[in-house]
């Protein structure tokens, strides 16, 4: 029997009738659940409840709901454990993983908790003869957030509590492929005293998205999944009057130069290509090796370490390469396997058909090393969003920049050198959002924000931290004058 996922409108379970979407357990290769789309109706309803809570919930001070905010924290660290066994679950990723992301979102709840003291606007007194000026910062009323796959809480809880702090309801619409968690995480909003239709919760795929996104209800929407359907998203909320941020896809470049330590290079490489069996949009997924003695050192330490992974269903100890979401994604990654070496790349390592003995229906791969990659190589232009990492090599630093800079995406980048001047000059030149110096996946802390640049997002705003309260408030500017009274 399936379990049945239902959306949860105004603090209650709804389920409704209508066409219904299947939920996978990835290890097993099974249905394990099922979701109903919302429709119009549903989302008019959601948008309804949201609406009439956004009066009460825009109006309570900015430190009460801090204080709300900050139980709901406490309520997360206590479950942080069966959170991780519904990612793990129903997304694939080993538990380690699933808390490991579920602790990143949560700290930004860490963030939120001071938030009011980040709400002030200005004041300027005596702008004129008698006349002060001062700014506030409002709540834009109700936001949908929509969600992907690869991080069911982590997204989730950069979302809609940097929205409900600063004073706006929210309806999420997570990943279709694994809903639970993040149904999970509107249930303990509640119970941590978040008032009934301050957040709700609506599944569905394509037909849900477009109703948030067309509906005048709704004021803001934050995305983050594919880069052809964040563009989609973020024009089609602008088109109808919406603020709209975006979040695509990447190809992310780590540079290794020639002074680099390269056992530790390998080591953080290896753990940023693989991790998540590379689904996440941070993953390093090309290694550029300055130089044919660096690549002919890096490429024998990362094929070592992988030939220690170990394949299978998440919640297993020691394993470091859970399934992939579905088969028609497994089929995807598989594709770009084949074609890598049709290409004429040298495949260095090629588990892709790998799978446990135990697990033989489960959505599993092996790591797969690619190594003289070129430019022109699909499986260099491409997001493969599986555990792929591809070698290239270049003559220079100012080649690796160049490979770089180049690229359609610019999400996340890194280098590994031992020199300050390289370092200094690479994080000034190169064209990406997020850069990292001898750190793997430079995800930022709470209180800087995240977001790439060129094709990795559409958007004016990045996510958390100040640039998420530009994105969530609205400046009011106001002019006084005070006559004196006789």
């Amino acid at each position: 029997m399936h379990n049945d996922i239902p959306h949860l409108i105004n603090g209650k379970r709804v389920s409704a009738t209508g066409r219904k979407l299947p939920v996978y357990n990835p290890a097993l290769g099974e249905i394990s659940g099922e979701s109903t789309v919302a429709d119009q109706k549903l989302v008019n309803e959601a948008v309804a409840a949201a609406s009439k809570a956004f009066i009460t919930w825009s109006q309570t001070t900015p430190s009460q709901r801090a204080k709300i905010l900050a139980r709901y924290k406490l309520v997360l660290d206590s479950e942080i454990d069966s959170l991780a066994k519904i990612v793990t679950a129903e997304h694939g990723k080993t538990y380690i993983e699933a808390v490991g992301s579920i602790q990143r979102g949560i700290d930004v709840l860490d963030y939120v908790c001071g938030l009011p003291g980040h709400l002030q606007g200005m004041y300027t007194a005596n702008v004129a003869k008698g006349i002060n000026v001062y700014s506030m910062r409002q709540p834009l009323g109700v936001c949908a957030g929509i969600t992907p796959f690869n991080f069911p809480a982590m997204i989730a809880l950069w979302m809609f509590p940097m929205a409900l702090a600063c004073g706006n309801t929210f309806i999420l619409k997570p990943s279709e492929k694994n809903p639970s968690c993040s149904l999970k995480l509107v249930e303990l909003a509640h119970e941590a005293g978040v008032p009934e239709g301050v957040i709700n919760l609506l599944n569905g795929d394509k037909e849900t998205v477009d109703a948030i996104l067309a509906h005048p209800g709704i004021q803001a929407v934050s995305f983050v999944g594919s880069s052809t359907v964040a563009e989609h998203v973020y024009k089609t909320s602008i088109n109808h009057n919406k603020r709209a941020q975006a979040f695509g896809g990447a190809k992310n470049h780590s540079i290794i130069m020639p002074d680099a330590d390269l056992k530790q290079a390998a080591e953080a490489i290896t753990l940023a290509a693989y991790g998540s069996c590379g689904e996440r949009c941070m993953a390093i997924s090309v290694a550029v090796a300055v130089g044919d003695e660096v690549a002919d050192k890096l490429v024998p330490l990362i094929t070592e370490r992988l030939h220690r992974f170990k394949v299978g269903p998440g919640m297993e100890e020691n394993v470091e390469l859970g399934p992939l979401i579905t088969q028609q994604h497994l089929d995807k990654v598989l594709s770009y396997v084949d074609e890598g070496i049709q290409e004429g790349a040298t495949a260095v390592l090629n588990n892709s058909r790998m799978k446990p003995e135990h697990a033989k229906n489960g959505f599993f791969m092996g790591a797969c090393l690619f190594d003289h990659v070129l430019p022109s190589m699909k499986i260099y232009r491409d997001e493969i969003f599986g555990p792929v990492l591809c070698v290239m090599r270049v003559p220079d630093f100012e080649s690796a920049m160049q490979l770089i800079n180049d690229h359609q995406y610019g999400n996340g980048t890194a280098i590994f050198t031992r020199d300050g001047y390289t370092a200094r000059t690479f994080a000034e030149r190169v064209q990406v959002g997020m850069v990292g110096v001898n750190v793997p996946v430079p995800v930022p802390v709470p209180y800087h924000s995240f977001g790439g640049w060129k094709n990795s997002v559409f958007a004016d705003t990045q996510m958390y931290g100040e640039e998420a309260i530009r994105f969530y408030t609205k400046l009011k500017t106001v002019t006084e004058r005070w006559p004196a009274t006789t």
